[in-house]
């Protein structure tokens, strides 16, 4: 018998619907539903609270290819996850631009690097656009860290996607607009960000 049998079994067994061993468990009623279908199983910790909750062990609840597909997938969650906490860690690192001097302002014919918000020499609409920028990196890569354990499908599909593209769109208008060393910061954490998706 598989897991998701097993697992229905059992709480069937003990009168308990989905959303009631969702609750013992301190998991959703949907995570339930998808371990008794077969498109997943618990991680480690939810597998010994089911294994506890029914007297049973986790050998008993999975066969050996089942185990040795919970690690796999404990193993990529755990990969994700670090590297969730990378990208987000990088994105909150962009808001240094504010505060230590990445920009270049010219002043009675002498160049003097500055901060961004001591950047006046520049037109208002380019500092607005550069703020819009670095607090966009920012506000994402504290959702990052809020939401690292989101298991919603848009999100996952989509967060790392969003996160290159603003560092991208930095990199190109810090270049444009003649600021080097805002670029060449961006341009490190979008390098960073990349070779660690290659490399996975």
């Amino acid at each position: 018998m598989e897991f998701n049998e097993k697992l229905q079994e059992l709480r069937k067994k003990k009168g308990l619907t989905q959303e009631e061993l969702g609750k013992i468990l301190y998991v959703s009623r949907t995570a339930i539903s998808k371990w008794e279908s077969g498109r997943g199983y618990p991680n480690i910790e939810s597998l010994k609270g089911i294994a506890q909750y029914f007297g049973i062990t986790v050998d008993e609840l999975l066969s050996s290819d089942e185990l040795l597909s919970v690690a796999e997938e404990n193993s990529k969650l755990r990969e994700n996850n670090l590297l969730d906490l990378m990208f987000g860690l990088i994105d909150l690192c962009t808001i240094i631009l504010c505060f230590l001097p990445f920009f270049a302002q010219k002043i009675d014919g002498i160049i003097y690097e500055v901060p961004l918000f001591k950047l006046t020499e520049k037109e208002l609409y380019l500092k607005i656009i550069y703020f819009i920028v670095v607090i966009s990196n920012v506000c994402f890569g504290a959702f990052e860290l809020i939401f690292i354990n989101c298991q919603n499908s848009i999100w996952i599909t989509n967060k790392r996607r969003i996160t290159i593209i603003i560092n991208a769109i930095g990199v190109i208008l810090f270049s444009i607009s003649l600021q080097p060393y805002a670029a060449i910061l961006v341009f490190v954490f979008l390098f960073i960000k990349v070779l660690s998706l290659i490399k996975i």
